[in-house]
């Protein structure tokens, strides 16, 4: 079997925005093949998922409006990694406190994944936390996030997911991880 090279090399680079949340970059890049082509890249500084587990064993949802698929969302906790955090579990903790305003006592890293290579380098990392309790002091919400947060049991979520109400992947993946651990 012959080994192929599937590495593009970047022969140029053009920034095209910086944000608060993303950078965008054309690239030039030269194909196996020799022919040049185009790459817009969303650089993104990483993320994390979480599977916010209660007492009775349900999870925490969060309802919200996403501005790029102009709709109201059902999602897990989640949250960018940013200069507030020296770690993903910081992140995890930061979040947690300010979206549904708990603190895990147990928080296990699950596993990391790209969320979308075709055009974003964001890598986030799914979590579980359990053994939640109600934060004494509560960090404020990013602005203009306003979220309705509810518990589902595993069934609920499952149905959720088969009715089309849950489209997101990273909360499909956490309640498919969920479903398995139940096994």
């Amino acid at each position: 079997m012959i080994e192929l090279d599937f590495e593009e090399r970047v022969v140029g680079s053009e920034k095209i925005y910086d944000g608060a949340i993303i950078n965008v970059e054309k690239q030039t890049v030269k194909l196996p093949d020799g022919q040049t082509s185009f790459r817009e890249i969303v650089h993104h500084s990483g993320a994390v998922g979480i599977l916010a587990l209660t007492k009775d064993n349900k999870i925490i949802l969060e309802k919200q409006w996403r501005a790029p698929v102009k709709k109201t969302t059902i999602e897990i906790p989640a949250g960018k990694v940013d200069g507030r955090d020296s770690s993903f579990h910081d992140t995890v903790v930061r979040e947690l406190n300010e979206e549904i305003r708990y603190v895990p006592k147990t928080i296990k890293e699950l596993y990391g994944f790209y969320s979308s290579v075709g055009f974003s380098d964001e890598f986030m990392k799914l979590y579980l936390a359990e053994d939640l309790e109600p934060v004494k002091n509560q960090l404020p919400r990013d602005k203009g996030e306003f979220l309705e947060v509810f518990e589902k049991t595993m069934d609920e979520a499952i149905q959720m997911i088969a009715d089309g109400e849950i489209q997101d992947a990273k909360t499909i993946t956490a309640i498919q991880y969920w479903q398995l651990m139940q096994k």
